[in-house]
């Protein structure tokens, strides 16, 4: 299993606003790279093509409520992974938050995709905490 974490940000807001804007997957466009196209989206799951190299879908697994939400492939995955948004509420208004990406990749895929998938989550999560402030 290879593990790769995002920054941890803080965020200016409350738990809860941060955890329902990202419960819905509709959201999370707003949060990818711009080599993301195609994007399609329901609350539940979105389907998008990253130019150049694949399609991909994926679907909440699990949520908990204002602290967790487990995001997995839909759809015949390029390799299985779960992408892990967690959040902590610090004080009124201000949470830190981090997203995870574990996913079962063999030795040379690791070596070719570990820098390209952390900055992936860094930027995701420095994108949250842009929009996450103004919720």
């Amino acid at each position: 299993m290879t593990r790769i974490e995002s920054n941890i940000v803080e965020i200016n807001n409350t738990a809860e606003k941060v955890y329902n804007f990202l419960s819905d997957l509709n959201n999370f466009e707003k949060l990818m790279p711009e080599q993301v196209i195609n994007w399609k989206s329901d609350e539940n799951s979105c389907s998008f093509t990253i130019k150049g190299m694949t399609d991909l879908s994926m679907k909440i697994s699990e949520k908990t409520p204002n602290t967790r939400i487990i995001i997995i492939p839909g759809a015949k995955p390029p390799f299985d992974f779960s992408l892990i948004i967690q959040i902590k509420e610090l004080k009124d208004n201000l949470i830190n938050a981090q997203i995870i990406f574990d996913a079962e990749l063999n030795m040379m895929l690791q070596m070719l995709a570990k820098t390209p998938l952390q900055n992936f989550v860094n930027l995701l999560v420095d994108k949250l905490k842009e929009l996450g402030e103004k919720l």
